[in-house]
């Protein structure tokens, strides 16, 4: 009888802290969709002070693979009575090399954006020659396009006059305020970068003793079971950042040097530059290519309008090999997002967080996707019916 008793309160216990869990988070569900601004407004605020932070965990977390890398290796070649000095070390050698990889993409890039610059000044006088003729023929064959011309240019040079001479004077203490609020913008940036440095410097020799505190934490609130759990899961987060990166990384690597070589091969101009902009931006999933593809025509077809053309079939062609071949083989379906999805969580994450969110938003929807499968997953076997998830890929 008193165990009768002690059961039925447990059971209405759970009732009760189930409910209560429910209707907490469906005012937080409703807080947050009606207060999203006011949130992402103190989020700003919480980021901008925590910049420095930010900056340097990042850091820390790309440049840990490298560490890691260094130190285990370290390890094996340094003598017994230097075995201490394989950390520290391999944090010198890592950041060593993030400056060599830096140093390279400058000196690759600030060189060939001059000639581009220079190329771009001294095909412009031509191309505005060539276009002046081309108005002035078709002026001469037609008088009403030469009428319609003319009306336009005084249109374009009144608006232009009365612009300068009321709405420009009003403009100037906005501007020289917008200036000094970028100046200090900048050298802010460059403070929070120098902060970040160090902090990451910090967080790369007490990366071990972190994972060691937050794994006693994480053991210190939750039961055995749930904090296996949630290990794994942080396991899983990790390995899906981690692979998606780098082998983003590795894929716009190949894709740049494809395209350099390919450039030369074809006479394209400014071959180091457009293949650097094509590299970098195919780090961003989806969107990449088209972004990076627009600038390096741009530069093409001032120079050649015809190898612009063939420019933009052969960055077709050489999309087409990146996301059908070289990209599925170097990612390994590292996310195991379709395609689908994968364009949804690059628009949503770029609406909520803009270009972080293109970043991140692929990895992190993956995980988010792997937690909801698994909760599907758990909830089919608990009502006996995993059978759907075999009809579903049978039909698929």
């Amino acid at each position: 009888m008193q165990e009768n008793k002690r059961y039925k309160r447990k059971k209405y216990r759970r009732y009760v802290v189930t409910g209560f869990l429910i209707l907490a988070l469906a005012i937080l569900f409703f807080f947050f969709l009606f207060r999203f601004d006011q949130l992402r407004e103190g989020l700003r605020h919480v980021v901008s002070i925590l910049k420095p932070f930010i900056y340097g965990g990042v850091m820390a977390y790309l440049l840990r693979i490298p560490c890691n890398f260094f130190e285990r290796h370290l390890k094996k070649v340094l003598p017994r009575k230097m075995k201490k000095t394989a950390p520290g070390m391999s944090i010198l050698l890592s950041l060593i090399l993030a400056v060599l990889v830096l140093y390279l993409l400058i000196s690759m890039v600030v060189p060939q954006m001059a000639v581009s610059i220079s190329t771009i000044a001294a095909a412009l006088p031509g191309a505005v020659d060539s276009a002046t003729k081309w108005l002035h023929a078709v002026m001469a064959d037609d008088p009403m396009i030469e009428g319609y011309i003319q009306m336009g240019i005084e249109y374009v040079s009144q608006k232009f006059q009365s612009w300068a001479e009321s709405d420009l004077l009003l403009m100037l203490p906005n501007m020289v305020d917008g200036f000094a609020s970028t100046i200090s913008t900048v050298v802010a940036e460059f403070m929070n970068v120098f902060i970040g440095i160090i902090v990451c410097i910090y967080a790369l020799g007490a990366r071990k003793q972190f994972a060691r505190q937050a794994k006693a934490v994480i053991y210190s609130i939750f039961s055995q079971k749930w904090a296996e759990r949630i290990l794994r899961e942080a396991s899983f987060a990790d390995r899906m950042f981690t692979g998606f990166f780098s082998g983003k990384i590795l894929d716009s690597a190949i894709i740049g040097v494809l395209c350099y070589i390919f450039s030369l091969i074809f006479g394209f101009p400014n071959a180091m530059l457009i293949s650097v902009i094509v590299g970098v931006t195919n780090i961003i999933p989806y969107f990449g290519p088209y972004i990076g593809a627009v600038p390096s025509a741009l530069l093409i077809l001032i120079v050649s309008p015809v190898k612009c053309l063939w420019f933009l079939v052969f960055i077709i062609v050489l999309q087409q090999f990146d996301g059908n071949i070289l990209g599925p083989r170097l990612l390994a379906n590292s996310t195991g997002l379709s395609g689908f999805w994968v364009l949804f969580a690059v628009t949503v994450f770029n609406g909520l967080f803009g270009f972080v969110g293109i970043l991140v938003g692929v990895p992190v929807f993956a995980v988010i996707y792997d937690l909801v499968r698994k909760l599907v997953v758990f909830g089919l076997k608990r009502r006996d019916k995993l059978e759907i998830l075999q009809e579903n890929s049978e039909t698929e």
